[in-house]
């Protein structure tokens, strides 16, 4: 079982044609179309990485915008969790570019040809190799954190999470706290957590809010895409580790809201969680991931959609 994360760039042209890829065969039938992208480097940010490998396959120098969506694709034990972005080109392609061949295509043709699982989710249509669009439970767990290296050596670990900034009719927001032992104990963190195999990240955050707080919770759309680095985190397992971790935070809201409480099985990474006024949050011992996500959501317009 493996685990990637990928970015791709969806990037359109003032008359609605799409920026694909295929790679050149000499002699044989185009193979399917692909969205221009790629598995990122560790410790790279998706945005920068999506700017790269876009211009890497298509020879485009981009702009790349916002994140249109995060979506996950299982099969033969691979799982890669990856965010589309929008893209505007600069400039390109190279006169003397010899990557694949890239191609401005009409989306409906794009559509009635083989493609990648990743073009269906730029383009809106339905597909049963994209986790979550059909009814499958996952197949196994999360990735877990490496074993630990030799002296003088430091693992490296990756993992893709989901989050909610969870809001109720009342304005108030559901938070998490870490527990004890893990990477930001004690802070009030945005309930979510790992993207198990086979899962979309959408029903991972749904998964993660009722784990761990007990809430029904409506997920709505794509907030924002952040990411960190720790060189050297150490967790419960006690050892340092090279670690990147991705977040696609989600707008969630709960329409019928109980008292939060941790539903999840003892000894995870949540001690308790809570309903939190709007202002307290002000005086409360606050995660990185709910700083990013107060600098993108409004949390009044959030809670009228409760």
């Amino acid at each position: 079982m493996q685990f990637r994360i990928a970015a791709y760039g969806e990037v359109r042209d003032e008359n609605g044609l799409v920026l694909l890829t295929r790679r050149k065969r000499a002699g044989r039938d185009a193979g399917p179309w692909h969205l221009p992208g790629g598995v990122i480097d560790h410790g790279e940010p998706p945005k920068r990485a999506a700017g790269r490998l876009v211009g890497e396959h298509t020879g485009y120098e981009v702009t790349v915008g916002r994140p249109l969506e995060a979506v996950a694709v299982a099969r033969r034990g691979v799982h890669t969790n990856a965010i589309i972005y929008a893209a505007d080109v600069k400039s390109g392609p190279a006169g003397d570019f010899a990557g694949e061949a890239a191609e401005w295509i009409d989306p409906a043709r794009a559509a009635g040809e083989a493609h990648s699982p990743f073009v269906s989710a730029a383009l809106g249509l339905a597909d049963d190799r994209l986790a979550g669009r059909v009814d499958k439970a996952p197949q196994e767990t999360r990735p877990v954190p490496p074993a630990k290296a030799k002296k003088g050596r430091r693992r490296r670990g990756q993992r893709f999470g989901a989050y909610g900034v969870v809001a109720d009719v009342d304005g108030r927001i559901l938070l998490a706290r870490i527990a004890e032992g893990y990477p930001g104990g004690g802070t009030w963190h945005l309930p979510g957590g790992g993207v198990d195999f086979g899962e979309s990240p959408e029903a991972a955050v749904a998964r993660e809010i009722y784990e761990e707080t007990g809430q029904d919770a409506l997920v709505g759309g794509l907030l924002n895409v952040t990411s960190f680095r720790h060189r050297r985190a150490i967790g419960p397992e006690g050892y340092p580790l090279d670690w990147h971790g991705v977040r696609a935070i989600y707008s969630a809201t709960v329409p019928d809201p109980s008292a939060a409480q941790v539903v999840e099985a003892a000894g995870g990474s949540t001690s308790e969680s809570r309903w939190w006024d709007a202002e307290a949050l002000d005086d409360l011992p606050l995660s990185a991931a709910v700083e990013d996500a107060l600098q993108v959501v409004d949390l009044k317009n959030l809670a009228a959609q409760a």
